[in-house]
């Protein structure tokens, strides 16, 4: 398979298991892959942390693994890396590099308060890392043909409850920042996540246990699993799905609303296609 320039397989946003931004920074104990033309204001902590080319990360990236930054990508701040580090051609680190492991330098790489590599250091330029992505998703989704890539993801991304075991993925111009989480298309929000800010999207789903400090806005439906709370409004142009025990504490407006009995919704519900109330289950 051909990958195409814009990135396209990656179909949407998706956050593991017990994700957090804390104090600027995303953490994940999975992998990190973020599209191209991203600007995330914030650092971002993860197992092996992979950027596409021209992106712009306003924080430190911190990986218990590898870091592959692609080609004219900036970085305000340091990057920390405990095993390899892959940098492309033009990207510049505002901070400080550390790399535990070997590292493969691109062509006019800017690092402007030095860098210490423990390793072997090659200047070249490195696997271009749309390629490395590929391959990565083939290996990690247990995919036995490149081909089938598209349609794996596809079921990934139309799922409800993402596996815990992918990983933080980011589609390409996303925006993420204190006040807005913001991606074209699709998001899935793991269990026990704890997130800032406002909700962007084309479709959300929510799983359980999770606590988001801002409002949800879908051109699609979302769904809010059990035990969730919300501290904003839910807007959304289709329909929403609200489980047991969910706790939102704004308003609901949607086409149609269904809303366990055991939920709590504190503003103001509109939902003009109308709203289905689900029973305790037994």
């Amino acid at each position: 398979m051909e990958p195409t320039g814009d990135h396209d397989w990656i179909k949407g946003c998706t956050l593991p298991d017990h994700t957090e931004l804390q104090e600027r920074t995303l953490k994940t104990d999975q992998d990190i892959v973020v599209g191209e033309r991203c600007r995330i204001d914030y650092g971002l902590f993860g197992n092996d942390v992979v950027v596409c080319e021209f992106s712009k990360i306003n924080g430190d990236i911190v990986t218990s693994g590898d870091a592959r930054i692609d080609n004219w990508c900036e970085i305000n701040g340091d990057v920390v890396v405990e095993e390899d580090a892959y940098l492309g051609e033009g990207v510049k680190i505002q901070g400080k590099l550390v790399v535990k492991g070997d590292l493969d330098i691109g062509d006019n790489v800017q690092i402007e308060r030095g860098f210490e590599a423990k390793g072997w250091i090659s200047i070249r330029n490195p696997m271009p890392v749309v390629i490395y992505i590929v391959m990565y998703l083939v290996a990690v989704l247990g995919i036995e043909k490149e081909e089938e890539l598209s349609s794996v993801l596809e079921k990934l991304f139309g799922d409800d409850e993402a596996p815990s075991a992918t990983p933080l993925m980011i589609p390409g111009s996303a925006v993420l920042n204190m006040q807005t989480f913001s991606v074209p298309e699709k998001m899935a929000v793991g269990a026990g996540c704890r997130l800032h800010g406002n909700i962007r999207a084309g479709s959300i789903a929510v799983r359980e246990e999770t606590t988001i400090f801002g409002s949800l806005h879908a051109r699609e439906g979302v769904s809010i699993a059990r035990e969730t709370v919300v501290h904003g409004d839910i807007q959304s142009d289709g329909d929403v799905t609200i489980e047991q025990e969910v706790h939102v504490l704004g308003n609901v407006s949607c086409t149609r609303l269904t809303l366990h009995e055991e939920a709590r919704v504190d503003g103001v519900i509109r939902a003009p296609g109308g709203m289905k109330i689900e029973r305790r289950t037994t």
